[in-house]
């Protein structure tokens, strides 16, 4: 008679393997480095909100809608801090992480939740180079081994519909997209 309330097979499930070949590619110096640098450049939002900041100083004719934009990324990043809180599923155990991180929750990713919501404002303001930047940095987490697929799959997915549900008031009632 089996016991377990939750019964598995032996085998990981797709969020643990998946998780387990992407850390493996931090074993190569260049990608590890990479992956490290990324973590560090958006711990707590600050590549994009710097990135906005940037945006709003050298577009003076969109200044407002790039500060209206950098509050979305902000307001999106402080909602996953929120629902790390509430879901508080613990970070991987099955590798050895490639960065400290910042707290102990894994879902969803707050990394992977800045970078969609910058992805979608900043690229709505022609900032092209945004988001193939913020699908690497969401590839990252997995590369460092922080998080599983499935948190950033969430965290993108809260950074991108914040953004866009905030995309009227960002462009100042002009829907673009």
């Amino acid at each position: 008679m089996d016991h377990h309330d939750d019964h598995r097979d032996d085998r990981p499930d797709l969020d643990h393997r998946i998780l387990t070949a992407l850390h493996a590619r931090g074993a190569a110096p260049r990608v590890a480095a990479a992956a490290r640098a990324l973590s560090l450049a958006g711990e707590h939002g600050a590549l994009w909100l710097a990135a906005g900041l940037a945006g709003a100083a050298v577009d003076r004719e969109r200044r407002g809608a790039w500060l209206r934009g950098t509050a979305l990324t902000a307001g999106a990043h402080l909602a996953s801090m929120g629902v790390k809180r509430v879901v508080r599923r613990p970070r991987p155990g099955h590798v050895e992480p490639l960065v400290r991180t910042a707290g102990r929750h894994s879902f969803p990713s707050s990394h992977a939740t800045s970078a969609a919501a910058a992805a979608v404002a900043f690229g709505a303001l022609g900032a092209h180079v945004v988001p193939p930047l913020a699908a690497a940095m969401c590839l990252s987490r997995l590369v460092v081994g922080v998080h599983y697929p499935s948190d950033v799959a969430a965290g993108a997915a809260l950074g991108a519909i914040t953004a866009r549900l905030g995309a009227r008031w960002m462009t100042g009632g002009r829907d673009h997209g």
